[in-house]
């Protein structure tokens, strides 16, 4: 995996578990909306609006360095628009990254011809 591929990936595992914090606090300040008189959906909303563009940004130009199958990259987008999604995609970049960095050393150290 060459470097750019790696920050791609690494920018969008690292905005994923706010997008995935500010969709569940936009969620808690929905029902508080209409429950009681506070109101920070305005505020809540462009945050996660934000975050999400970013989010789709990075996973555009991580599905196009990374070369994603079409099953891959649907997946992390579906994870996007999930309340806790953002979670469960960050672990997945995290252990995908963690994968490439074990396989780069074994092929540096000459354990595997891979």
């Amino acid at each position: 995996m060459d470097i750019k591929t790696a920050t791609a990936l690494r920018r969008l595992r690292l905005v994923s578990a706010p997008e995935a914090v500010s969709f569940l606090l936009l969620l808690i300040c929905s029902v508080l909306k209409r429950t009681t008189d506070f109101n920070a959906v305005p505020v809540m909303g462009s945050i996660h609006g934000v975050l999400f563009i970013l989010y789709v940004i990075f996973w555009a130009d991580a599905w196009n360095r990374a070369k994603w199958s079409l099953k891959t990259a649907a997946l992390y987008f579906v994870l996007s628009v999930l309340p806790t999604g953002g979670f469960f995609a960050e672990r997945k970049l995290r252990r995908a990254a963690e994968d490439a960095v074990i396989a780069a050393r074994a092929r540096k150290e000459g354990v595997v011809n891979a």
